[in-house]
């Protein structure tokens, strides 16, 4: 499956991709709505999206899958985007990278008009795609092929300036995943993803000053990171800012750990 195929703003579901689909939405015993919601496997698209939201949110999750197919069915790309999330993670139903990679190429096949309800769904599709092609999915016939990851997120990243793709797209520029090694794109990337906030951006763009010998600040950038960051973030920021810490002179670290104290996600400067 090529990056042109995938992509096309205007290009149609294969056969075989229908066929898959169809045979996941019709191997699964379907449940009863209860009539008192008013929405059964005829209501609209719409209010289908809707009931299997309200259904997930109340931990109903077997009436949202419900719910979010006979919605998929009817071409509502949320509730496909929601299906395919719930496979992904294994949430309400098997996880199934398999069946998510399926539906989120669907998604992105078919595109999306500028502006339009669905751009959220489209790019978050992309960005899930990147992410199987980076690493590809065991026992299956989706292997890892990091070109196509790389041209997935420099199209939400440009496009779409998505944060997370900017900074994803920059580490895979920064590795040499994919491509050339480039670390001025890189740092441009890096650069635009924490001026949106992103907190993971703001410390690896600090890495990269720090190596290229601008000490102070790249430790003030990893500090303030490491400061702001949530647990997750923290387990890989931690230990990069720590290697540089202690690289660093007493006069160094002192400079950067009170330049960290006004440096924010979202600064521009």
């Amino acid at each position: 499956m090529r990056i042109s195929e995938l992509l096309s703003a205007k290009a149609f579901m294969t056969g075989a991709t229908i066929v898959a689909v169809a045979s996941l939405f019709l191997t699964t015993p379907c449940l009863a709505f209860d009539p008192q919601d008013n929405v059964n496997k005829d209501s609209g698209p719409f209010a289908l999206f809707k009931f299997g939201f309200s259904a997930y949110k109340d931990g109903r999750k077997d009436e949202a899958v419900e719910a979010y197919r006979y919605a998929a069915e009817k071409g509502h790309t949320g509730s496909r985007w929601a299906l395919a999330n719930m496979y992904a993670a294994g949430d309400g139903v098997a996880e199934n990278d398999l069946e998510a990679f399926k539906i989120y190429s669907e998604i992105a096949r078919e595109g999306v008009e500028p502006g339009s309800e669905n751009t959220g769904f489209f790019v978050n599709a992309l960005i899930s795609l990147a992410g199987y092609y980076r690493r590809g999915i065991p026992d299956s016939p989706v292997s890892a092929d990091l070109a196509q990851a790389r041209q997935l997120y420099f199209q939400a990243a440009s496009t779409f300036g998505v944060a997370e793709a900017q900074f994803q797209l920059a580490r895979m520029l920064l590795a040499g995943e994919g491509g050339a090694v480039n670390v001025q794109q890189a740092k441009k990337w890096l650069n635009r993803a924490r001026k949106s906030g992103h907190v993971g951006a703001m410390g690896v763009f600090g890495s990269v000053l720090f190596n290229e010998g601008h000490s102070v600040r790249g430790l003030a950038y990893m500090t303030a990171a490491l400061n702001q960051c949530g647990p997750k973030e923290r387990n890989w920021l931690q230990p990069m800012q720590e290697q540089a810490f202690s690289i660093a002179t007493e006069d160094e670290r002192r400079s950067a750990i009170t330049m960290a104290q006004s440096i924010h996600p979202g600064d521009d400067d």
